[in-house]
């Protein structure tokens, strides 16, 4: 077994709290950050990330890991009435074997609909007016 990596602090989503990037803000509070997902994989697609450090499940802090979920949980109550979805999925991916491509820890919250695949990820962007659309939705439900 390898050591896992040390915590890059230039990835996007550090970046992206340091407010060197923007994003598409859903709900922030003092220990995370939830906003849409560039290139999303369904409508309302939204990451939840912690505010501290960490690379992802393995060395994040598990109070900080505790705090983030709550998070989660709240966007996805939020999700299902801004969306009209039939249901969640929450996915969360570690390091590269298991999937992860930005190495800062990350929940994806993504609505789903009956009879409707998730989109393949190909890195294509989605429409920024899109995504503030999609933003609005769901702050709207988060109060």
């Amino acid at each position: 077994m390898t050591d896992t990596p040390a915590y890059d602090d230039e990835n996007v989503f550090a970046k992206i709290l340091r407010g060197e990037l923007p994003c598409h803000k859903v709900y922030e509070d003092g220990g995370t950050l939830a906003f849409m997902d560039i290139m999303p994989r369904g409508d309302g697609h939204t990451l939840v990330i912690p505010k501290a450090a960490s690379r992802n499940i393995l060395d994040i802090d598990t109070d900080a890991y505790q705090t983030l979920m709550a998070v989660v949980q709240k966007v996805a109550r939020a999700m299902k009435p801004a969306f009209g979805a039939d249901g969640i999925t929450i996915q969360q991916f570690n390091e590269p074997a298991g999937g992860q491509v930005v190495f800062h820890t990350h929940i994806h919250v993504i609505p789903r609909f009956d009879g409707v695949s998730l989109r393949p990820h190909t890195g294509d962007m989605a429409d920024q007016e899109t995504l503030t659309a999609h933003a609005e939705k769901l702050r709207s439900v988060l109060g």
